[in-house]
Parts: structure tokens; sequence; C-alpha cells
């Protein structure tokens, strides 16, 4: 497998100098006795991911003497909100939830993340390899991935053989076919946690993917604004899609991965065949089957290939799940980051969480077949591209999830979400 990984657009993006100066950080930092207290913020708030994070914590005390490490879980939908809020108030955790991108670019751009150029050991950069640039920032490094997440759509073998799918749907067209063939068969297509936002938002990032060129994405990082052609483009056929009506009952209430009603927990329950989602999604699907154990049949393929667009056949949408170190964190963040990404600690991390994780060195634990062929998937994509809403900032982002979620109401259109990125990034 390949030892690196380019991120499209996070190494692109500029950001201004950085104002190092700031407030403590609630009760991290260094003591008289000169104990040191590190503030740690993760998004995993129950089972084998809560505990994980817990074992490797206590691990690096065991190893560092005088340091403690202080864990907050923090469910994933208010994270980003919750750690905005506690930055700019310059109380923020010394170790917070980065993804790269745009998000990661206005977070540096204030001064609140923590240069870690220096501080990386040349044993953490030869792991993580290419996905490393996820995280940098005109020539220097903000923050270490633990997983990279590509997504595509996870499928329940058993409901596809059941309707006569006989094989995962290479276009759109036959996507649209297999769903027919799952609603004749009184079979819900697919799940989708739109009450959520960025599950729905999702398709149209999707959509996008085949209908813009790697360059016309990249440049959009940068200018974060929709005026190409292909994004009205993208907008339009996931309009089309809709209109065949390839999603669960009541999808605009359904929620992504908390309990058996939401999206993942429908497919982890047979309650619906499909979900497009991100390399995390089978760890959720476990937690959410009746016995807690991985689902037998879940498989997996890519988005499906668009006709017409100018995006490059087998190119990738997903994200890197990392960790940054607050601006004025002590000097042992940069030590926590280091060890999170040390081969043991890695493959932990693919075994607890059901992932991939960003450690070329720990892909060889990898053993679910749905991931074995998303990892495959991954290794020869031509080009993978972060999440729109990540790469293009929050702003931005949360103005593009919101007019997605609104097409899928049924109250805006492709050119809707084109005049709200567009004027989103006017006012950034």
């Amino acid at each position: 497998m390949r030892t690196s990984r380019i991120v499209l657009g996070a190494a692109a993006l500029a950001v201004g100098a950085l104002a190092l100066a700031g407030c403590s950080g609630g009760s991290s930092g260094t003591d008289a006795d000169g104990n040191v207290t590190l503030t740690f913020w993760h998004n995993s708030t129950t089972g084998d991911g809560k505990q994980y994070w817990e074992d490797t914590a206590a691990a690096f005390e065991a190893a560092n003497p005088g340091v403690t490490i202080e864990i907050q879980s923090v469910q994933n939908e208010e994270m980003d909100g919750k750690l905005q809020t506690a930055l700019n108030a310059g109380d923020a955790p010394d170790v917070f939830m980065a993804r790269g991108g745009g998000k990661l670019a206005d977070v540096v751009k204030a001064g609140q993340a923590m240069d870690l150029t220096e501080g990386l050991t040349q044993a953490t950069k030869d792991a993580v390899g290419g996905s490393l640039s996820a995280f940098a920032l005109d020539g220097k490094n903000y923050g270490v991935p633990v997983a990279v997440l590509p997504s595509g759509i996870f499928y329940s073998a058993d409901l596809f053989s059941e309707a006569g799918v006989s094989a995962p749907p290479a276009t759109i067209d036959d996507l649209e076919a297999a769903d027919a063939q799952l609603r004749d068969a009184g079979i819900a297509p697919i799940a989708v946690g739109a009450k959520d936002a960025w599950p729905a938002a999702h398709w149209y990032y999707n959509f996008a993917l085949r209908a813009c060129s790697q360059d016309t994405l990249d440049e959009a990082a940068s200018s974060r604004s929709f005026d190409d052609a292909c994004w009205l483009t993208a907008g339009e056929n996931l309009q089309s899609f809709i209109e065949t009506e390839p999603f669960t009952d009541g999808f605009l209430t359904t929620t992504a991965q908390q309990g058996a009603g939401s999206s993942a927990g429908l497919l982890a329950n047979h309650q619906a065949a499909m979900e497009l989602m991100g390399a995390w999604n089978p760890g959720v699907i476990t937690d959410l089957t009746p016995d807690k154990a991985p689902l037998a049949d879940l498989k997996w393929f890519p988005f499906p290939e668009v006709p017409g667009g100018d995006g490059e056949a087998g190119a990738m949408m997903g994200g890197v799940d990392g960790f940054s170190c607050w601006v004025n964190a002590p000097a042992e963040c940069v030590d926590f980051l280091n060890f999170i990404v040390e081969k043991d600690n890695q493959e932990g991390y693919a075994d607890a969480f059901k992932t991939l994780p960003a450690s070329v060195e720990a892909q060889g634990v990898v053993a679910d077949p749905a991931l074995v062929d998303v990892l495959a998937a991954y290794n020869e994509a031509p080009y993978v591209v972060v999440w729109l809403d990540t790469l293009y900032g929050q702003n931005v982002g949360n103005a593009l999830n919101v007019a997605v979620v609104d097409m899928f109401a049924g109250k805006g259109d492709a050119q809707d979400i084109v005049d709200a990125v567009n004027a989103a990034a006017a006012k950034s």
C-alpha cells in the first residue's frame, strides 16, 4: 500500500501571522512543583472508543511521570460549536480535535493553534506520510492525523440479495435501479441523518466531486466561492436524485449516529439497505447492532460515477481526523501527539474505532471486509478531497450544509446552494 497521501486543498491554504499571546488554558499548565496537566477533548462518548482514549492517556501518564491528562468526551455534533466557543474565550483544551482544511486555517489565522513543525518526530512523519499534509499551512504543521476517512456507500449484502441486486452500483443510474429493486422488495433503500445536516450535505459533496475538476475544487479552497458552473450542475444532479425518492421515511428528523433510529442504526438493524458515510461507520454500526457485534453482512462500494462531469474517475471525498495543540498548551502536548501515532497505539485505535488508521505502519491490522475495500479504493484514488464544509471553513461550510438540507426539505434548489455559499464567502 502507498506510504503517502495528498489530501486536496489543505496545504494550499494561506494564513496570516500568528498572534501568540493568549489566556491560560483553564486547569491545564504546569504547577509550582513542575507537574503538568493537559486537558484533552475528543468525540467518542461511549464504548470501545471512549475506553481507548482513557487507556491511551493512562499509558502516556505512566511513561511520563508528573503529567496528568484530564479527558472530556464531547458528542460529535456538539464538538465544533463548543470548541469554537472555548477557543474564542481563550480557555481551550490543550489537545483538541482537528480535521484540517479551512476550519483549521481559520483557527491558525486567529492564533489559536500551536506550530508543531519542530516538535513532530521523524518517526511520526514517516508513520503518517502524506496525510500529515491535511494539517500543513504555509509550510508549517498544526496537527497530527489519527485516521483517514474516505467516504462511500455502506450496504447490507443480505438486503441486496433479498431484493435481487446482484452487484454494487457503479453509476448513478445503477444506484437508482437498485433503489427501485429494493423498494419493490419492501426494503427502504438509503438512510440519511438529515437532522444533523452534514450527512445530507455529503450527498452534494459527492455529486460535486463528480461534476467539478480537481483544479476547480482546489481553487474554491482559496476563494471559498462557487462561481464555476459545475457547482450548479452538482446541485441539479442531486435534485434529480432526490426526486427518485431514495431515502427512508422521516429522513429530515433522523439523526446520523445516535441510537437505533439513527441512519447508522437503521442500517445496523436492517431497516435500510444503504448509507453514504465515512470510514468510521463500521464502528458506529457495531455499537448500534442488537448484540453490539460487527454487522456480518456489511459491505461497501465507492460513490457511483456520474456521466458528463469533470471529476476524475475513482476520486474520493473524505477526511482526516486528527488532533492539534492549543497555542498556549504545555510542551508535553506535542509529546502526546507523537505518542498517539506510534504503531501500537494506531493499531489499537483502528481496532477500537473499527476504522482506518492514519499510520501506514498500522494499516495491516485492518481486517473488516468493508474497510479492506475502502482502503483498497483509497490507495488507488487519483486524489481525495476533504469534506467541503471542512475545506471551506466553518462559516461557508455551515451555509453550504444548511442550503443542501433545504433542498432535501423541498425549500430550495441548486441555485440556492450556489447563492448561499457565495453570500457566506462574501462575508468571510
